[in-house]
């Protein structure tokens, strides 16, 4: 509850800071905060607590794979809730040949994990449907915000939503002393929150929810890839498949045919 909390805090400031920067204008009627009231707890609070708290029960292996189940849903939802982000055979293939590369990628992981946790991964698959939801949901109600207004007023929402009830939930609330805590918090929030939803938004409305979703495709290969890099580890066939398949699903997903 605590990195989530400051987690937010901090990519909520971030985004308000740019909003500002830029000179947009804050909605001011009702339906559009009701509707960032169920986005700020539903696509940030929720499922990145789900995941923060699976990821302590199992391994990040495993949870990279059920997180990768981010698009699938997307597709389907978005299928049944968007009449401009259909289901097509070559959304299909490209979503499950990057989810085959991903399996892939992390194969040595999977067999070598002695024990996991059934409560931890239904957390993780719990957020990811989360996520699928409220992106769908999202295109369909914010696309008269300006900006990054748009990723600044969940993560404004999302901010009072765990700062009211994280101390109540979680006792003792505790905050951070460490100096590398505050870094990695910091990063957290400014980057892969602030700055995060505000790209998020912006590609949410330009591409949609579905092609979107597919940077969660590249998480695994960029973990695999830096442990090479940063410690040591060990460089095998499965990084360069699993890789190459999760490219490969990019392009497909975002191919357009050529205009005569």
């Amino acid at each position: 509850m605590v990195l989530v909390a400051f987690r937010m805090l901090f990519g909520a400031l971030t985004a308000i800071a740019v909003a500002m920067y830029q000179k947009l204008e804050w909605p001011r009627d009702w339906p559009t905060w009701r509707t960032y009231l169920i986005l700020g707890p539903t696509s940030l609070a929720i499922p990145i607590f789900l995941i923060s708290w699976g990821e302590t029960s199992i391994d990040s292996a495993v949870a990279s794979i059920l997180n990768a189940t981010v698009p699938l849903f997307t597709l389907v939802i978005a299928h049944y809730f968007l009449h401009d982000d259909k289901m097509t055979v070559q959304k299909v293939v490209g979503l499950l040949t990057g989810f085959a590369g991903i399996i892939i990628l992390l194969l040595e992981d999977l067999m070598n994990i002695e024990q996991s946790s059934i409560l931890g991964e239904g957390a993780v698959i719990l957020a990811s449907l989360f996520y699928a939801a409220s992106i769908v949901y999202a295109r369909k109600t914010t696309v008269h915000v300006q900006g990054a207004i748009r990723g600044a007023a969940p993560l404004i929402i999302a901010t009072l939503f765990m700062w009211l009830l994280g101390p109540v939930v979680e006792t003792p609330f505790v905050i951070p002393v460490l100096p590398i805590t505050w870094v990695a918090a910091l990063w957290l929030g400014i980057l892969g929150s602030g700055v995060a939803m505000i790209l998020n938004y912006y590609l949410l409305h330009e591409i949609g929810p579905t092609r979107t979703v597919l940077v969660t495709y590249i998480f695994p290969p960029g973990g695999v890839l830096l442990g090479v890099i940063f410690l040591n580890e060990s460089l095998t066939w499965q990084l360069f498949v699993g890789g190459l398949l999760v490219v490969a699903s990019l392009i497909i997903v975002n191919w357009k045919k050529k205009e005569a």
